[in-house]
């Protein structure tokens, strides 16, 4: 069971993400965003249950890739698309295409990076690029919008707008943009608890309030973009590194 329980984990994952195109095309939406929600909750955990359970394999990790462009490029763009993007026709259609491949090259480029042992040790610290379970979440903002009655309706002006977004959220994907990770942070003994109950009241939030926190979760992390920029040339300067632009979006 210990080598059974990751592998397991990233099953019920492809099997949430499956099942919300499925309530999108029964027109059930509402489901459906919390499907692929839970789908990339699933996978960004499976990885870490095996490494807490000693139980990585090369198995579980071609099974983890190949969930990933499901549950977090193919799921989320089938969704968006049944919902709005469809609307807009072909523009629509391209829209969602070029997130989904825009999201396994970010991921494909993941897992060559994961490799190279030359990188300084403070540059692991940032992504290159958008994640992609970010992405999944930062694409499906037109759905939040709508669920909070916004007057953010299916149109086909609106599916036009959405369908830039999605191509915006595309190209932060697979950009040199530097975003943080967060991997190395250390929170001091006297933070702990401070910090576990920022932790609660967000669940909490996102279980009562779940659109109004998930969009104010997706503007928090376009704001804190250009702050990530912003760190990762400083932080290039002290280190006395020549940062070519590329690198810095």
């Amino acid at each position: 069971m210990r080598m059974v329980l990751p592998n397991l984990v990233t099953v019920l994952a492809i099997c949430a993400g499956l099942s919300g195109i499925r309530f999108a095309f029964e027109n059930r939406f509402e489901p459906a965003v919390v499907m692929v929600l839970l789908a990339a909750f699933l996978d960004g955990i499976d990885g870490r249950l095996a490494r807490m359970l000693k139980a990585t394999s090369k198995f579980g990790a071609q099974m983890d890739s190949l969930a990933d462009i499901v549950n977090f490029g193919v799921a989320p763009a089938l969704v968006l698309y049944a919902f709005l993007l469809d609307k807009a026709g072909s523009p629509g259609w391209i829209a969602a295409l070029l997130f989904t491949i825009a999201c396994g090259m970010r991921l494909a480029r993941f897992n060559v990076l994961t490799e190279e042992t030359d990188q300084p040790a403070w540059q692991t610290e940032y992504f290159v690029g958008v994640p992609a379970p970010a992405g999944a979440v930062l694409v499906m903002l037109p759905l939040y919008l709508y669920f909070l009655r916004l007057g953010v309706e299916p149109s086909r002006g609106s599916a036009f707008i959405a369908s830039g977004f999605t191509v915006l959220v595309a190209f932060l994907l697979v950009s040199r943009l530097p975003v943080y990770s967060g991997k190395s942070v250390r929170i001091p003994g006297d933070k702990v608890l401070p910090v576990i109950l920022g932790v609660v009241l967000y669940v909490l939030l996102l279980m009562a309030y779940p659109w109004h926190t998930l969009t104010a979760s997706v503007a928090g992390y376009l704001v804190f973009l250009p702050f990530s920029v912003r760190a990762y040339s400083k932080r290039a300067r002290l280190e006395g590194e020549k940062v070519p632009p590329s690198d810095i979006g």
